[in-house]
């Protein structure tokens, strides 16, 4: 500024112009720094947010690939249980297979065992039949000689009561 005596001229000076002209070239570094802050805040807000993402498709990556060795190992797992339980169930069926064999040839030797138990009663029965005939027969023999005896005594009282008092 000039001395207080003169009249205040409209032209700035060459200091204040040079002050006017640094105070505009610190605000427009200011304003270019803050721009620059800005431009890095959204910069780096954009690489977290690329980087969050890229952390859930690699989290998402890293799930279904745990996902896929969990399932390939539970896969082999029940491979091998399914393996024990068929060799389990092949061990059983040929256990019952070899109780039915034993079953089928007890039932055979039974039924031989029944069949000579009716051949022996039938040829037992059939003897019984022939030694009742038999008997039966020497009975109908002693009977009929008995009826036989009692004809003929009969027949010898008759003519001896006929022949002696003469007739009823």
């Amino acid at each position: 500024a000039g001395p207080p005596s003169m009249a205040p001229s409209m032209a700035p000076t060459a200091a204040e112009t040079e002050l006017l002209l640094l105070q505009k070239q610190a605000l427009a570094e200011e304003e270019a720094a803050k721009a620059k802050r800005e431009l890095l805040t959204h910069f780096l807000q954009y690489k977290l947010s690329r980087e969050e993402q890229s952390s859930m498709w690699g989290l998402h990556k890293v799930r279904t690939l745990w996902r896929l060795a969990q399932r390939k190992t539970k896969d082999q797992e029940l491979r091998q249980d399914i393996e024990i339980l068929s060799q389990t169930f092949s061990r059983v069926m040929d256990c019952k297979d070899g109780v039915i064999e034993t079953l089928v040839r007890d039932l055979k030797e039974a039924e031989e065992q029944q069949n000579r138990a009716l051949r022996s009663h039938l040829h037992l029965t059939d003897q019984l039949l022939h030694l009742q005939r038999c008997r039966l027969g020497y009975l109908e023999e002693g009977f009929n000689a008995q009826v036989d005896a009692l004809k003929a005594e009969f027949e010898a009282e008759r003519c001896g009561i006929s022949g002696g008092e003469g007739e009823w």
